[in-house]
């Protein structure tokens, strides 16, 4: 069955253009090593909330947006291969592929598929 990789993150607005290569230089990795799809999405009609809310959730500043994204893996166990890979790869290493926001407010996590309509 699919796997998900969800993510979140706050990227500082003026960044767009820096996070949209990272984005699709990591997604060659990604695929490289098995995803069959990466999702970038940038926000757009985010609410702000009383008790939770997207913004809430990654601590985003005034002047940064809230990114979505997922990457569908055919199974976990291509998952987890493909990240125990992608952690010893030197382009994934912070020096060579520097994150353009502040990855201490990303939010993440595995997800299996249990419905897809």
């Amino acid at each position: 069955m699919a796997y998900i990789d969800g993510f979140m993150a706050a990227v500082p607005t003026a960044n767009k253009q820096k996070y949209l290569r990272h984005a699709k230089k990591m997604s060659s990795l990604f695929k490289e090593h098995g995803a069959q799809q990466l999702v970038e999405c940038w926000g757009d009609d985010i609410p702000p909330g009383k008790l939770t809310s997207f913004p809430m959730a990654v601590k985003c500043k005034k002047n940064e947006t809230v990114v979505f994204s997922w990457i569908l893996w055919p199974s976990r166990a291509v998952r987890n291969k493909a990240w125990k890979k992608m952690m010893a790869d030197p382009r994934m290493q912070p020096g060579s592929s520097p994150m353009p926001f502040d990855g201490k407010r990303m939010i993440f996590g595995g997800f299996n598929v249990v419905l897809e309509s």
